[in-house]
């Protein structure tokens, strides 16, 4: 299944979750056209407006859906950003679906954006995680690239982490990292460090990125010194809005954030009806 196609099922379902609108089909008759607009009820980084248009044109493909801003745009509070109009039932069949992608996706863009102008003139980059909706994952990190993040891996699939607790199984960082290269070849292998001594055998070994899962702030910089750019540092573990300057200093090259995702606040976006006819 391909990006479009996993989007249009989540959709889907979420259409389904709803189902037959009954309140507004027993107010508005058929053919009654409404003219609604959306605006923004807080500042933020707008993100979701293909995701929004696609909810419309699944309920019905007549109704016009149009935007004046992009995603990754800073809204204004009160800002109008976009416009539809079409068959008031199916408008309001769409409107709360629509709304919720949007406002979700709109929250952590502006989240991530939040912490990508903390790092501002540091190498380092903010990485998401799998902490994101169960089933959304996605979109989630569609906006997160919208904030100006960066994605770590889509699943389970398309890179290789060792951790501890693959580490523990197998008693050491060669045999763990041996045993995925013979399985996975020519995927990417990120390890977890769990100390400097482990930063130095991953050094030796060889591996793609090595993560620095709850080092302190003094062990993240002696492991920036060690490596010396040779292998892509991850800091990772607890990491905050407050904290996340400090970590990048450091010199790492990557901060991975779980809070984007799964500590996001949506941004209010409402749908203000201005017309019927």
């Amino acid at each position: 299944m391909n990006t479009r196609e996993l989007i249009e099922s989540i959709i889907d379902l979420a259409l389904l979750e709803d189902g037959e609108d009954i309140t507004s089909s027993a107010i508005f008759s058929r053919d009654e056209q409404l003219h609604a607009v959306f605006k923004a009820k807080e500042e933020g980084i707008l993100a979701g407006i293909d995701v929004a248009r696609q909810v419309f044109h699944r309920v019905n493909p007549a109704i016009s859906c149009d935007f004046t801003i992009t995603d990754g745009t800073l809204v204004k509070k009160g800002q109008a950003i976009g416009a539809v109009r079409g068959p008031a039932t199916d408008i309001l069949k769409a409107e709360r679906v629509a709304l919720n992608f949007m406002q979700r996706m709109s929250g952590i863009a502006t989240s991530t954006a939040r912490y990508v102008s903390r790092v501002q003139g540091t190498r380092a980059r903010i990485l998401d995680t799998r902490k994101t909706a169960p089933g959304h994952r996605v979109l989630d990190k569609m906006a997160v690239k919208t904030g100006g993040g960066m994605n770590h891996r889509m699943g389970l699939w398309d890179m290789a982490l060792i951790k501890d607790n693959h580490i523990d199984r197998v008693g050491s960082l060669q045999e763990a990292v041996r045993k995925v290269r013979q399985s996975c070849a020519g995927i990417p292998v990120e390890v977890e460090a769990r100390s400097l001594d482990d930063v130095r055998q991953l050094m030796k070994i060889g591996v793609d990125r090595i993560m620095l899962d709850n080092f302190s702030l003094e062990n993240m910089r002696r492991a920036v010194e060690m490596v010396q750019g040779e292998v892509p540092l991850e800091a990772s573990g607890g990491i905050t809005l407050e904290t996340v300057r400090d970590v990048a200093l450091t010199g790492v090259d990557y901060i991975s954030v779980g809070d984007i995702t799964h500590s996001m606040k949506s941004l209010d976006i409402s749908l203000i009806i201005e017309g019927a006819s």
